[in-house]
């Protein structure tokens, strides 16, 4: 049985460079939008438990690294060995407790180590590294998990509840009034201080979200296919009698 090697993808993906006229047009900037895909597919082979999938992903999503940077290496800018050699020095200095005498005990003094060492190789703040290009619900929890590393955070969650609470009050203040921009505006702080409190809670907020797309998903389309089954369209039916299907489909889920 042949042995794939990381060589061998480097070899292959140097000569789809030269030979494939679809791979030789590309660009970092081309295939950006495909990479950020590729992670998307990572994450939902890991929430469908599929293995197979997940080995299929992964390597998808390791031939975006290695075709970023055979581009790269084409123009002189850096090399596979640049970028190996990069996150090797990155896990070595940013785990002294592991390669060094910083002692630790919990998984919190590890992370509050890593942000304070990410300060010193010369960030400006600590929410600096945080994608602009991230969802904006993934966003809100990585910036204020990374504020609570250096104490900027509530001490308790019941805290953060009231807070939920009053920015609550506040959007139906701006409702009432009728201010669109202020809608806008305290309609944001609702999601951001709930965001807050999934912390709290230590629920991850896009996942609990992208599980809740997915259930509505299932139960959408359950709709759907019991009125196709009568002759129907959805656009035809009563929202009485979607609901109704609708619980059909809650029913469904609860004896699975």
């Amino acid at each position: 049985m042949h042995e794939h090697t990381f060589d061998e993808l480097l070899r292959i993906m140097t000569r789809l460079r030269k030979e494939c006229p679809w791979d030789r047009e590309q660009t970092n900037d081309s295939i950006k939008g495909h990479t950020i895909e590729e992670a998307y597919e990572v994450v939902e082979a890991i929430d469908d438990g599929n293995d197979a999938e997940l080995q299929s992903e992964l390597g998808d999503l390791l031939l975006h690294v290695v075709f970023h940077t055979e581009i790269a290496a084409e123009g002189g800018r850096f090399t596979i060995t640049d970028v190996l050699g990069s996150i090797i020095d990155k896990l070595v200095r940013r785990h002294p407790h592991i390669f060094s005498d910083t002692e630790v005990t919990t998984s919190d003094d590890v992370k509050k180590n890593w942000e304070e060492i990410k300060m010193e190789e010369g960030r400006e703040s600590v929410i600096d590294g945080v994608p602009r290009a991230l969802p904006a619900l993934l966003k809100a929890h990585r910036m204020q998990d990374k504020a609570s590393k250096i104490g900027f955070d509530w001490e308790r969650g019941e805290d953060v509840w009231k807070k939920v609470d009053e920015e609550l009050h506040e959007l139906r203040g701006a409702v009432e009034s009728r201010n669109g921009s202020d809608i806008e505006e305290e309609f944001g702080d609702v999601l951001f201080s709930l965001v807050n409190y999934a912390r709290f809670l230590r629920v991850n907020p896009e996942d609990a979200l992208r599980r809740t797309i997915d259930k509505f998903d299932r139960r959408f389309r359950h709709v759907e296919r019991r009125l196709r089954e009568e002759g129907r369209a959805a656009e035809d039916a009563t929202l009485e009698e979607m609901d109704r299907y609708w619980d059909e489909a809650k029913e469904k889920e609860k004896t699975q």
